[in-house]
């Protein structure tokens, strides 16, 4: 399996609901750093998984509709606690909608980076 990388970021403001969340229940920003892993068994005609750039491009374009937005005024996250976990998950089904246009890729795995010490990832196939 081939797997290429490519990272950026994104900066958010939201809030939870939940008394597990503590402080974190009031309105607070976050600066991940992400990573997006593109996976496929096979390499195209010319020798690659995807064109990084291209792959690079996708990846900003969607961060682009997150990023610098209060995620609870977002009509997408209304009711929904916009964690690490949820914000993978809907990153990674972004980028599922264009990667398949990228080379012959089968999957991809979708990092979030909240600080040096903690991440999560949400990996899903490209169909």
């Amino acid at each position: 399996m081939y797997t290429v990388t490519v990272r950026d970021h994104m900066m958010i403001a939201h809030s939870f609901t939940g008394e597990v969340f503590g402080p974190a229940q009031r309105l607070h920003g976050a600066t991940y750093v992400v990573d997006a892993a593109f996976h496929g068994p096979e390499l195209g005609p010319d020798g690659i998984l995807l064109d990084i750039g291209r792959a690079t491009e996708l990846l900003r374009q969607v961060l682009g509709g997150l990023t610098y937005r209060n995620l609870d005024d977002e009509p997408d996250f209304a009711g929904v606690n916009t964690s690490t976990e949820v914000l993978a998950r809907v990153v990674a089904d972004r980028l599922a909608d264009g990667a398949a246009e990228l080379g012959p890729v089968t999957g991809l795995r979708v990092t979030l980076h909240e600080s040096h010490i903690a991440s999560a990832s949400y990996e899903r196939s490209v169909l």
